[in-house]
């Protein structure tokens, strides 16, 4: 029996209503969203997923709950279906085809990737010899720093960081080939890159691998190019690279001859089974000034982004930091930086830095005070400039209509504690007021309450999408009518 057009849709929407439940949001947008239901004929459901390692993942990871959810709109001989389809001249060459199992087990895939035929290859001489680089043992510029071990997991970055370990574990060889990481300066791409070479080199000693920027690169293609005259060797020095890192690829942009002699070296090391990482600031679809026929390779791999990491994670990522430089530090101070310091991890890690410095070369005692200074010094925010902790007061009593002169008693109804902590968390950011100065203003707080609140809203805002909307209207209400 074939159901009607509307019914498989209907089927995976009922699934899908019962996942989202039962996943982490961020967990549900990456993995579930992206899934196009195509067909049902006789209990077998068939999904259409953009990559085989999307396939692979889901089921490593939520084949119990596809096969519970899958039962109880089906019944118990309930099957899955899987159909990876990839752009044009992606892994398998654009062809798609089907993984097909019962959802009791995990079975292989099937129908094999149709193979890219290697095109013929100039003969190569002089394959090590570039300016600056003499011979065979390549220095693959990668800072030991710069470790999975140091790179914390979150939220923020799981599908990007275990999609490098993969990679690491099995370079060239997995259907993730080129690897495209791309977010925000300061989310930690060049780390992740980078941890995925040193894997690879513990793992794989004879592997050549290499990370440049590509800033450093187009700097070398001119001194090839002009100076040298020896371009064939820069790019078959560049062939003969196992894992090739390159980082900020959109620096590219507009420069025709680098594209022309990186999309040679793309194709060999792709067809020739070497692993390609490619970093970026924005996904491949957004790129500007860099060649159509480069950007539909960026394609072809996995392309995952890092994003800005919630609270928890900075909280986590300076913890990590402190434990590993042997220095003790106040439990809200490491909160105070995480609250103040949202959009970049290295600001975060330079605020720690900048204040343990100041607390060893001056003596001065760790403390929220000295961790404010370092933070003002190092985050630059022009909306602070005009703003009061009296006007701010006054605004957000406005939105949820209370007199300004509520948030001043001593009541623990819900919507004044709210209020009163809104404003708090408001003052705290677009204010250079002190945490002591904003408690006395505020209901004659001490510096731990206004702390406390600040914290509390950025938990909410994480976890509740109606008052993150409503913070973020606020916020704007606070900016835009001051002007």
């Amino acid at each position: 029996m074939v159901m009607n057009v509307l019914d498989f849709k209907e089927v995976w929407q009922n699934c899908l209503n019962i996942i989202r439940d039962n996943v982490p949001p961020i967990s549900f947008k990456t993995w579930f969203e992206p899934i196009v239901p195509v067909r049902l004929e006789q209990n077998v459901l068939t999904i259409q997923v953009p990559s085989p390692f999307f396939y692979e993942y889901l089921e490593e990871q939520y084949i119990d709950i596809l096969r519970k959810t899958l039962r109880k709109e089906l019944g118990s001989d309930a099957k899955l279906e899987y159909s990876v389809v990839m752009e044009h001249g992606g892994y398998n060459n654009g062809t798609p085809y089907t993984v097909k199992f019962p959802t009791q087990n995990k079975t292989e895939i099937k129908n094999k990737p149709v193979s890219i035929q290697n095109l013929q290859e100039p003969p190569i001489k002089n394959p090590f010899i570039i300016p600056g680089i003499k011979k065979l043992h390549v220095d693959p510029q990668l800072n030991q720093e710069y470790t999975f071990a140091n790179f914390l997991e979150g939220d923020c970055n799981r599908l990007a960081r275990s999609a490098g370990m993969a990679i690491s574990q099995k370079p060239g060889n997995n259907p993730f080939n080129p690897f495209f990481i791309y977010g925000n300066s300061g989310l930690g791409k060049t780390h992740l890159a980078q941890a995925i070479g040193i894997e690879v080199k513990q793992k794989f000693p004879e592997k050549t691998v290499l990370y440049v920027n590509a800033a450093k690169f187009q700097t070398q293609f001119v001194d090839a190019h002009i100076k040298n005259n020896n371009i064939n060797d820069f790019i078959h020095f560049y062939q003969s690279i196992d894992v090739l890192i390159l980082d900020d690829v959109h620096e590219f942009a507009g420069k025709e001859k680098t594209q022309d002699a990186f999309f040679h070296i793309f194709n060999h090391l792709h067809q020739t089974g070497k692993q390609l990482v490619l970093t970026s600031d924005q996904p491949p679809a957004e790129l500007q000034g860099l060649e159509q026929r480069l950007l539909s390779r960026f394609k072809w791999g996995l392309s995952a982004d890092l994003q800005t990491p919630d609270f928890a994670t900075r909280v986590a990522i300076l913890k990590r930091k402190v434990y590993n430089d042997g220095i003790v530090i106040p439990e809200e101070v490491i909160e105070y930086i995480a609250s103040n310091i949202t959009q970049n991890i290295r600001e975060l890690e330079g605020a720690l830095i900048s204040m343990l410095a100041q607390s060893t070369l001056n003596g001065r005692e760790i403390t929220i005070e000295l961790a404010s200074e370092m933070i003002e010094k190092l985050v630059k925010n022009p909306a602070r400039k005009d703003l009061s902790i009296d006007y701010i007061q006054k605004v957000v009593c406005e939105y949820f209509g209370l007199p300004v002169d509520v948030l001043q008693a001593k009541t623990r109804k819900r919507e004044i504690v709210q209020a009163r902590q809104i404003a708090m968390f408001f003052s705290k950011n677009l204010t250079k007021s002190s945490l002591s100065t904003i408690g006395a203003v505020i209901g004659s707080k001490d510096h731990a309450t206004v702390l406390h609140a600040c914290k509390t809203i950025n938990n909410l805002m994480e976890t509740d999408k109606r008052f993150k909307a409503q913070i973020e209207d606020i916020e704007k209400r606070i900016k835009y009518s001051n002007q």
